[in-house]
Parts: structure tokens; C-alpha cells; sequence
């Protein structure tokens, strides 16, 4: 499986990644050790992730979701946990 996910910085900023390990990636964030973006703003706290079993897909929905606005992320981390 492959998990596209949203996690939330301790500056209250959002940063939109993939990888096939959620559970792990998020370990290497939160150990300073995962992107650049989110080492200087930990911890990083998941909000939000979807499942593929294709890694085109997943990379796809990683690309749309990066491009989405501030707002429509939050509305999307929202619906997820309707």
C-alpha cells in the first residue's frame, strides 16, 4: 500500500507527502531525520491520509492535493473525519 497523508507542524502549517510506510514515515519526521520542510517544525502530527495500492496513484493524488490551497486542505482533513 502506498499512503498519501497531511501532517500538521508545530507552526501550524501543513506539509503534504507520500510514502508506503505510514507509521515509520511518521517516526522519521517527528526524528528530524524526514524532509527538510518539516525539521525545523516539530513535532509533526498526522491529520489526514489516503490509501493506494498503485504508487502512480498515489503519487498523483500527492501532486493534486499540494496544490490545493490552505483552506481546501483543512476542508479535506475535515471531510476525512466526517
Amino acid at each position: 500500500m502506498y499512503y498519501v497523508y497531511i501532517l500538521k507542524c508545530r507552526d501550524n502549517t501543513l506539509y503534504t507527502g507520500y510514502t508506503n510506510n505510514i507509521k515509520d514515515r511518521i517516526q522519521t519526521h517527528n526524528s528530524g531525520k524526514g524532509a527538510k520542510y518539516t525539521r525545523g517544525r516539530l513535532p509533526v502530527e498526522l491529520k489526514y491520509f489516503e490509501e493506494f495500492e498503485d504508487k502512480g496513484e498515489a503519487l498523483k493524488r500527492e501532486h493534486e492535493i499540494k496544490k490545493l490551497s490552505r483552506e481546501d486542505k483543512v476542508l479535506l482533513i475535515q471531510e476525512g473525519k466526517s
